[in-house]
């Protein structure tokens, strides 16, 4: 449900819905590994080659690529570029990444696309040390040839450079098809991995207690509803996320001035069974 900024500024003092996934990138939280996890992208730039970031759905891939890009376009030196249909066929992912790097790529003439792009990276690489980046998010619905593709974009002179930097997101069943012989040749050259695991109790409270924060009132909810949320959540940043949207919607509703254990159960409590009785019996 998207809610009005002015209502929650007026009801709560909040600059924006905290719970929604377009949050300002500033008021997204850090997961305690993503700092390591980005400082060895940065440093993989320089050089070239590939990321993973890994997980079950609603661990925080999209969020953690949302930090990375943020993190690398403050580089003078990097250009990063996303793709948006990791799905498409290989004539279609070659026209998107021709289209972020300014080459007209033809499906009739993909080796000439092949030799623009690689040409291009090289030229930018050698005079003004500029260093192409990918990010690819939903990678485990990606083609296989478009995959390998990658693979064979990046490497230069025999393999023995990289002239391209990707970052691979998904959830496991892009472990699992790592393990596949057409992507093993891929799968080899990965050099940086993060396995986003469901987060602890505490990491979930500072999760809510980050985003209330930055989003200007951190007092909006009891604690009591903090530790119902976290529980409700397994773990899951996406859940707990979810969960508090829809509770925050039901408050802006109500115009209720705190979030509270009565709201939780009001709208999560399931309905008391009808009585089977006829109507007037005893």
């Amino acid at each position: 449900m998207t809610l009005n900024n002015k209502k929650l500024l007026s009801l709560y003092g909040l600059k924006w819905n905290p719970f929604q996934p377009d949050v300002p990138t500033e008021a997204l939280h850090k997961r305690p590994e993503l700092d390591s996890f980005i400082w060895r992208i940065e440093n993989l730039v320089m050089d070239g080659g590939i990321a993973t970031v890994m997980g079950d759905p609603g661990q925080g891939k999209s969020v953690a690529l949302r930090l990375i890009d943020e993190q690398l376009k403050g580089l003078r030196e990097v250009c990063v570029a996303r793709i948006d249909r990791p799905q498409s066929g290989l004539s279609d992912f070659y026209r998107e990444i021709g289209e972020h790097f300014g080459i007209e790529l033809r499906a009739s003439n993909r080796y000439g696309g092949f030799k623009a792009l690689r040409k291009k990276w090289r030229s930018h690489i050698e005079s003004t040390l500029l260093r192409p980046v990918l990010l690819i998010d939903e990678c485990q619905d990606m083609p296989t040839v478009a995959l390998s593709e990658l693979r064979l974009l990046m490497a230069d002179e025999f393999d023995s450079k990289r002239i391209l930097t990707v970052v691979l997101a998904g959830d496991m069943r892009l472990a699992e098809r790592f393990k596949a012989a057409d992507l093993l040749p891929l799968a080899r050259r990965v050099r940086v991995k993060l396995t986003l695991a469901p987060l602890t109790d505490e990491e979930l409270k500072k999760m809510l207690d980050h985003s209330l924060t930055a989003a200007g009132n951190r007092q909006i909810m009891t604690p009591g509803i903090i530790d119902a949320l976290v529980a409700h959540s397994g773990g899951s940043p996406s859940t707990l996320m979810n969960t508090c949207d829809e509770l925050l919607a039901r408050a802006v509703a109500t115009e209720q001035a705190q979030i509270d254990e009565k709201l939780f159960f009001d709208v999560y409590q399931p309905p008391k069974p009808r009585s089977t009785k006829p109507r007037g019996a005893k």
